[in-house]
């Protein structure tokens, strides 16, 4: 196998795992019932624009599809922040409704680790860096001469 057959076999891969990952984020979210309010409905659309995006890039590896999907990505990672924002927020306002006398140091501590779990968002950012190392150097970005030299 050569080199090139490999690098393209990384990237379906890389590409495939993605999109089983904002599968499974999906699933988890039925799961949890994570659709209390319109805030909680925004991962179930980044998995949706993020899963469309990799399958894109994976049935028409294009130019236009690879650029689309680094910018969905992007979307996706800065949905992933949020949602790291929100369960951590949420977190420290349980805490201190709790224990209101607590000191601030203790209470952000604490809230790393409440209800909300602060990785559960991050599985959005896996997915997306995931899929983001698949456009690495892919021969479907080149333009012009740098697609000719192959």
């Amino acid at each position: 196998m050569s080199p090139a057959d490999t690098l393209s076999r990384l990237r379906w891969f890389l590409l495939a795992f993605s999109v089983l990952l904002f599968g499974g984020t999906v699933s988890e979210l039925l799961l949890i019932e994570h659709a209390e309010n319109l805030v909680q409905l925004i991962p179930f659309a980044l998995c949706g624009v993020g899963t469309l995006a990799a399958l894109a890039a994976l049935l028409r590896p294009r130019r236009v599809t690879m650029l689309a999907l680094r910018a969905c990505m992007g979307l996706v990672m800065l949905g992933s922040l949020f949602g790291i924002y929100q369960h951590v927020s949420n977190n420290f306002a349980i805490k201190r409704e709790v224990d209101p006398g607590a000191e601030t140091r203790a209470l952000l501590l604490s809230a790393l680790g409440g209800a909300n779990p602060l990785l559960a968002p991050g599985m959005l950012a896996v997915a997306a860096v995931l899929a983001l190392a698949a456009t690495y150097q892919n021969p479907s970005l080149r333009t012009g001469r740098d697609a000719e030299s192959d």
